[in-house]
């Protein structure tokens, strides 16, 4: 059998994928997620007197805590299965994702299996972040040097 007629047979068998869902799902949960964070910093700014400014870092903190908690306890995993790309919200996703790699080799012992592999599935994105945000930084400090901008 051939590449074109195997194709052909496997989109006639493979189920077909529920987008417009698939879509509604990703909002809700990540909307949902958003709207926790949105609550937790309110709550900073209420109870704890930060200004919208000063409560992102707590706010940051604590979304990271939960996550981790959830992922810990399984739960993350079924939230993600639920809202497919809506559980990947920046932070929450993240948290995620370096539990996950640290709970899968926790066999291996602390340091050679958490520590060592905590960062696997995270470090591309933590090192684009930090070029990324060295990039902008380099990239506004000759702007405002040569005087095409005033920050």
């Amino acid at each position: 059998m051939d590449e074109k007629k195997f194709a052909k047979i496997e989109q006639q068998l493979s189920p077909k994928t529920p987008l417009g869902l698939n879509i509604v799902k990703a909002f809700l949960t990540g909307g949902t997620i958003c709207l926790i964070g949105q609550f937790i910093a309110m709550f900073y700014m209420t109870f704890f007197d930060f200004t919208e400014r000063t409560a992102s870092n707590p706010t940051v903190a604590t979304m990271v805590f939960l996550a981790m908690v959830l992922t810990g306890l399984g739960q993350y995993k079924k939230i993600a299965q639920f809202g497919g790309a809506g559980a990947a919200v920046p932070i929450t996703g993240f948290s995620n994702a370096v539990v996950s790699a640290s709970i899968e080799h926790k066999s291996e012992g602390y340091v050679l299996g958490v520590g060592g592999n905590m960062f696997k599935l995270a470090g591309s994105v933590i090192l684009f972040g930090v070029v990324s945000a060295f990039t902008v930084a380099l990239i506004k400090t000759i702007l405002v040097k040569f005087g095409v901008v005033s920050w």
